[in-house]
């Protein structure tokens, strides 16, 4: 893991926003959960059922895995000269390495869309969405969880897009971050905000789409206030 690059700064701009364009209070809604718990397809299926929502895309060093990955749809595909340029110049909202690579996500993106008043959607692993909420304390945490490991390592060997020992190390990690988060021993005062089992991707993703609407109607009462 590497350190946060930007420490220290005024965040204010990326907890939350209100709009008087928008006319509402915009949320950074962190979708977190180990790799092959269903995070991407989870985001896709509530971005059909929930308007308004804007997808932050992430920065990495490693090679695309087939070429249906596009450059500034799936990641923002970088050098690593490149990316440890624009950690160096806190460009990045959190980075960190994982087998050989680094994975970030990059702030600027995030920052207008929430000014603009457009609630922000996050994908990231759990030790990212530390680093975020440091930052950013009143987003909202979901933490998506496979129905077992076994099922999950299914998942990633069904993807045919690891090595062995790629899929050993995001093993190792996914039994990290389940065991923190069925135990509650989550670092620091901040716990999880909602679980989603995906053992369903219809189901899971319709619990995912009354989260962020029950979310909205909060803010909407608490700005009415």
């Amino acid at each position: 893991m590497g350190s946060h690059p930007g420490s220290g700064r005024n965040w204010s701009t990326c907890s939350l926003s209100d709009s008087a364009e928008a006319g509402h209070i915009s949320r950074l809604i962190v979708i977190c959960g180990p790799s092959g718990a269903g995070k991407g397809t989870l985001i896709e299926r509530l971005r059909e059922r929930v308007t308004g929502l804007s997808l932050s895309i992430s920065a990495t060093t490693r090679p695309r895995r087939s070429n249906s990955e596009v450059d500034g749809r799936d990641y923002y595909f970088l050098s690593e000269e490149e990316f440890r340029r624009r950690a160096q110049q806190g460009e990045f909202l959190e980075w960190a390495a994982f087998s050989g690579h680094f994975y970030g996500t990059p702030k600027d993106h995030v920052c207008e869309e929430l000014a603009a008043g457009r609630d922000v959607l996050l994908e990231i692993e759990l030790d990212g969405a530390r680093q975020v909420l440091e930052q950013c304390p009143e987003a909202v945490m979901v933490f998506v969880m496979p129905p077992s490991l076994a099922e999950l390592e299914r998942r990633l060997r069904g993807r045919k897009t690891e090595s062995e020992d790629d899929i050993q190390r995001r093993m190792a990690r996914a039994k990290e971050e389940v065991e923190a988060i069925q135990d509650d021993t989550w670092e620091g005062s901040r716990k999880v905000d909602y679980v989603i089992v995906n053992d369903s991707v219809n189901r899971a993703a319709e619990e995912l789409a009354h989260i962020v609407e029950r979310i909205r109607e909060q803010d909407e009462q608490a700005d009415s206030r």
